[in-house]
């Protein structure tokens, strides 16, 4: 893929539409986690300091096309400046006299917020109208919300093919570190997929095993494969109704070169808390009423061995109900190793998904992994191999 260089671009006076995520969580109208902001820093400090007046295009919650007071952006607003450390103005719309008017007070260097994209309904059904109602308030455009680069919306593909384009520094660092970890990556690359159904990573699978030279399954869906194998898995989640799915991606794991690491020991329960008496058991010994909660240390040693023996590694999806103690075990250990390989420069460790950046939260080494992606669905639909629509657009 290549792309136009923002660092190289002449942005002296001109306006830069600058795509980001500010969907943030908040309660009672105040911001309870303000990572997207940070991320989005870079970016505006860049065209800021080169004499651009950025005006930053988002969206939060899902209005539906209607204007709603209570998913309004300007919230958002003194935390990004104080975060800044500058001043933010702020548009009552998105397009037409009002964003205008804000847009052309702004010095050069300035930075303003515009409404919610969401309160106009050509947002999300990327209307041409709508894309040109935007367009007229830019010069050139910068997509800096991978997040939402899975989407094909006005303010993600429209504006791109409509204005000169640019990736933003945080959708340049995430292209780079998905591109080393699958695009172009150092051999032997290892995944680990979990989570707790197959049903909603087939896609997934069935890509990664075509790429990957040793794949690790944990969580619920490792449960159907070993079912599909004929393990009794008692009282276990399982979606007995995939095992010939199963067998099938393991049929094209095999095709294609692939070892694929399944439990060979797991840690039961009866009951499904917090503390609950619990055994590490064979799989030849799962009684009908244990449920599979984590994967056994035997299981873990080997992991963390083909750690060791690889040079990249992808992850999405915990090992284990991670946020039910004692069963986070196998999740904690694999973390804690794949930061300590990344932080040592002996592997490319690259992570992402909701449940997975929370896991390795709990473990207390987000930082230091080589890269922890937080774009959800986009992550999720990149390692599945699909086109992002938000990325495409951008490609020179």
């Amino acid at each position: 893929m290549t792309f136009r260089n923002l660092e190289t671009a002449d942005l002296a006076g001109r306006r830069a539409l600058v795509r980001v995520d500010f969907n943030v969580p908040m309660e009672d109208g105040r911001i309870t986690d303000d990572t997207r902001l940070v991320s989005a820093l870079p970016t505006i400090r860049f065209l800021s300091l080169a004499g651009a007046r950025v005006v930053l295009l988002a969206h939060f919650d899902r209005p539906k096309g209607r204007r709603t007071p209570e998913m309004s952006l300007k919230p958002v607003v003194e935390p990004l400046a104080a975060l800044l450390g500058a001043p933010v103005a702020f548009a009552d719309d998105c397009i037409g006299p009002d964003a205008a008017a804000v847009i052309e007070a702004l010095p050069a260097g300035g930075v303003c917020l515009l409404e919610n994209l969401r309160f106009h309904a050509g947002e999300e059904d990327n209307e041409a109208a709508f894309v040109e109602a935007l367009a007229a308030n830019g010069d050139l455009f910068v997509n800096d919300a991978f997040s939402a680069a899975h989407r094909a919306h006005a303010s993600t593909e429209g504006l791109a093919k409509r204005l000169p384009a640019y990736p933003g520094l945080a959708m340049r660092r995430e292209l780079d570190a998905l591109d080393a970890a699958l695009g172009n990556p150092k051999r032997p690359v290892l995944g680990i997929v979990g989570g707790s159904k197959v049903s909603t990573k087939l896609d997934l699978l069935n890509n990664l095993v075509a790429k990957l030279d040793r794949l690790a399954i944990g969580g619920g869906m490792a449960n159907t494969f070993l079912a599909a194998q004929g393990i009794d898995v008692g009282a276990s989640l399982c979606e007995h109704d995939l095992g010939e799915t199963a067998r099938e991606i393991m049929a094209s794991a095999k095709t294609a070169g692939c070892e694929l690491l399944l439990p060979v020991d797991v840690v039961t329960a009866e009951e499904f808390k917090a503390g609950a008496p619990h055994r590490i058991q064979g799989l030849d010994a799962i009684g009908p009423a244990d449920r599979i909660l984590d994967a056994g240390p035997e299981t873990s040693r080997r992991l963390l061995a083909a750690m060791d023996a690889s040079a990249t590694l992808i992850w999405n999806g915990p090992l284990g109900v991670f946020e039910l103690s004692p069963f986070d075990a196998a999740t904690v250990a694999a973390a804690t190793h794949a930061a300590a390989l990344a932080k040592a420069g002996k592997i490319v460790a690259v992570a992402g998904g909701g449940d997975t950046v929370a896991a390795l939260n709990h473990a207390g080494v987000v930082d230091d992994m080589t890269f922890v992606s937080t774009a959800g669905g986009a992550f999720l639909e990149w390692m599945e191999g699909k086109t992002l629509p938000g990325v495409a657009a951008l490609e020179v």
